[in-house]
């Protein structure tokens, strides 16, 4: 699955990174720890998290995930969201919660 397609699926919002939408997802993590989520996170997993700070798009950009979902319709930081798009790393909303969204994409498949 594409990350546009989970956007199609679930109704997220796009924030920025709009030039990495082709890009695979094989896998979901949920976690705000971010030393935790460098050391358990996989290539090209979906992140859900609330942090909101530049820190994540490094993250994420490091550890090649597919993206960034942030939940509840939190507002991202603006240098975060610059930085996302200087990294082709896409930041989505959602008005879902962390554990409504793992099941959501659970149910889509994703289930690693």
């Amino acid at each position: 699955m594409k990350v546009r397609d989970l956007i199609n699926r679930l109704n997220l919002k796009i924030l920025a990174g709009e030039k990495g939408l082709e890009k695979d997802v094989k896998g979901i993590y949920c976690c705000d720890l971010l030393s935790w989520v460098m050391s358990h996170a996989k290539s090209q997993n979906a992140w859900i998290t609330v942090q909101i700070h530049t820190n994540i798009v490094a993250i994420a950009s490091l550890l090649e995930l597919s993206c960034i979902i942030i939940p509840e319709n939190i507002e991202v930081e603006e240098n975060t969201l610059e930085k996302a798009n200087d990294e082709n790393i896409p930041i989505l909303q959602s008005d879902l919660n962390s554990y409504q969204l793992c099941v959501k994409l659970n149910q889509l498949g994703i289930d690693e």
